[in-house]
């Protein structure tokens, strides 16, 4: 008799420990109806919980807020934002790889016109092999003439060597076409890396300075 009433006190309190441990765990959800009305329920529609609303425990506290879901509008800001700091972060390690690589907007127009200066020396010996190949084409023709005038025809080998010499100097040419447009790009890619050198260090450069003379490499 002893044994079952220690038995039926024990269950009677594991069920109240249970009982007492489920209304510690309860929660209540707090969240406004489609009308704007505050509801307190044990459930959140769908509809609510994209407005956000609060979660409670037993006494009726707030333990936590869930933020509403965030709108159109609000999610391109969030990305245009995200966007820009990413474009920020970029600019500032290409502005710290330019301060490495020039120590201001002088020091990059210097090194913009001795590069400027090597490849248009290139382009001045092209045309120097231009002119001679031309003098040589020229002489060639002269015998062709020459052939003409007196009834004979023209050799093979001559037109063959006519020939040759116009392309090599057409090809010449079309080198030196490539490199002057190498060149005015490069110029427009100093020039972009100067202006941004001039608006991070606050100093100005000679670039559009018609008394500054570029520097000359020493022999």
């Amino acid at each position: 008799m002893k044994q079952r009433s220690i038995r039926a006190l024990t269950s009677v309190l594991a069920a109240v420990l249970l009982l007492a441990s489920v209304t510690a765990d309860a929660r209540m959800y707090r969240y406004r109806d489609d009308s704007g009305r505050l509801v307190i329920s044990n459930t959140v529609p769908q509809q609510a919980s994209q407005r956000g609303y609060e979660i409670l425990n037993s006494q009726g506290r707030v333990i936590e807020v869930v933020e509403p879901a965030p709108t159109p509008d609000e999610i391109a800001a969030r990305e245009e934002a995200e966007a820009q700091q990413r474009q920020t972060a970029l600019q500032l390690e290409q502005d710290r790889a330019l301060l490495k690589r020039y120590s201001g907007p002088e020091d990059a127009v210097n090194a913009m016109n001795r590069k400027i200066q090597e490849l248009e020396t290139l382009s001045q010996l092209k045309r120097g092999n231009i002119a001679v190949i031309a003098s040589q084409l020229d002489n060639e023709r002269a015998r062709a003439a020459d052939f003409e005038r007196s009834g004979r025809d023209i050799p093979e080998a001559t037109l063959q060597k006519i020939t040759r010499l116009q392309n090599q100097i057409d090809d010449i040419e079309r080198e030196i076409a490539v490199q002057n447009a190498d060149i005015e790009a490069l110029r427009n890619s100093f020039i972009e890396d100067i202006r941004r050198l001039e608006e991070i260090t606050g100093e100005q450069s000679s670039l559009l300075d018609p008394q500054a003379e570029p520097e000359t490499a020493t022999p």
